[in-house]
């Protein structure tokens, strides 16, 4: 194989913070990727994903902090000096030059001979399967086809680091799968290190290393993708990790890491995530997967059908309580919009939460 990608210890984001006038978009952000590690910045909009790749990749200067690559400081690099692939939502290809010219655009902008430009563009073409496709304008490709071009022009130069922002938003749910799939194969067959940007959870869940999640600009948990799914630490990444159901209610009691609190009369028990002090407010967070129609008993509470989808094995429906709080539920059985349901989880599959302060969720 001839493209060898640049090797390296560690990248190293040291108390980064980027300010857009009163607006603090990072703020202190500490982190250490390591050689050959997938890593996804994971949150919703506005939560400063991006802003921290393109402070990486030198498109935002940084506004305190430093970056490092090993020993060596790049935050006070140009773009071109730190040598970084780049693959953008857009693609960005240059829609007058032809697949084998997009690809090979870096290498002749850093004056490699035409002899090793051929050489190393092939040698992408064939990683990322367009073999056949080289003469192709970007206009003639498909999306996924497109998206290949990009990924190919970013490792062709042979970075130390692969950026890769929401590089999958714009395709169809059918695409996206397929070049998830890709995305990983790839790195794993260079041996790559990869920094990608997501608002997706399965995207994070399926392609990381480790999962990286903010918000409002802060680091709120790093772990690994069972760590993050089984364990969030915070209301707010539960939230994100697909905890769609929070419930609130009162500490009836909490200890030895279980708590049990009131919702609307009903004594929901689960894993208690924070330290709890009976007759706080707290949350219940419950997947819609773990939260089953049923009969009255442990765990249960009274709602009212509002919606019901056929999903194939299961329906998936949408219900709420007598005091108004939303819950999404499953069922293996069709129930009426309307009717009055129990729905109830297995105590080791819910979390609690102490309130957020300030309104933080």
């Amino acid at each position: 194989m001839t493209i060898a990608l640049s090797q390296f210890d560690e990248v190293r984001l040291d108390r980064v913070s980027r300010d857009f006038g009163a607006l603090n978009a990072l703020r202190d952000v500490s982190l250490t990727i390591r050689r050959r590690e997938f890593i996804a910045l994971l949150g919703p909009s506005g939560c400063g994903k991006s802003t921290t790749l393109n402070c990486i990749a030198g498109l935002l200067p940084v506004t305190g902090g430093a970056i490092w690559l090993d020993k060596n400081r790049v935050d006070t690099l140009r773009p071109e000096d730190r040598g970084f692939g780049m693959v953008f939502q857009n693609y960005a290809l240059f829609p007058h030059l032809n697949v084998r010219q997009n690809i090979g655009f870096g290498l002749k902008m850093r004056g490699r001979h035409k002899a090793e430009i051929d050489r190393k563009v092939d040698e992408a073409l064939s990683l990322v399967r367009l073999q056949g496709q080289e003469h192709k304008l970007p206009g003639q490709l498909s999306g996924g086809q497109q998206q290949r071009v990009a990924i190919a022009r970013a490792i062709v130069i042979e970075p130390p680091l692969v950026l890769m922002d929401e590089p999958l938003s714009n395709l169809d749910a059918k695409l996206r799968l397929e070049m998830r799939a890709e995305i990983r194969r790839i790195h794993n067959e260079l041996g790559a290190t990869t920094i990608y940007v997501t608002h997706d959870q399965d995207e994070a869940l399926s392609l990381a290393d480790r999962i990286v999640v903010l918000r409002d600009g802060v680091v709120r948990q790093v772990g690994t993708p069972k760590e993050l799914y089984e364990a969030p630490s915070h209301l707010d990444v539960a939230d994100f990790m697909g905890f769609r159901n929070k419930l609130k209610g009162k500490v009836i009691e909490s200890d030895n890491g279980r708590a049990i609190i009131d919702v609307e009369g009903a004594r929901i028990s689960g894993v208690a995530r924070e330290r709890l002090l009976a007759g706080s407010s707290a949350y219940a967070a419950i997947r819609s997967d773990d939260l089953e129609a049923g009969e009255p008993g442990p765990n249960a509470l009274k709602v009212i059908v509002d919606t019901i989808e056929y999903r194939g094995r299961e329906f998936v429906g949408t219900a709420h309580t007598a005091g108004g709080l939303d819950v999404v539920f499953r069922s293996h059985q069709a129930v009426e919009p309307g009717a009055s349901v129990y729905l109830r989880a297995d105590d080791q599959r819910v979390l609690v939460f102490a309130e957020p302060i300030q309104g933080r969720s």
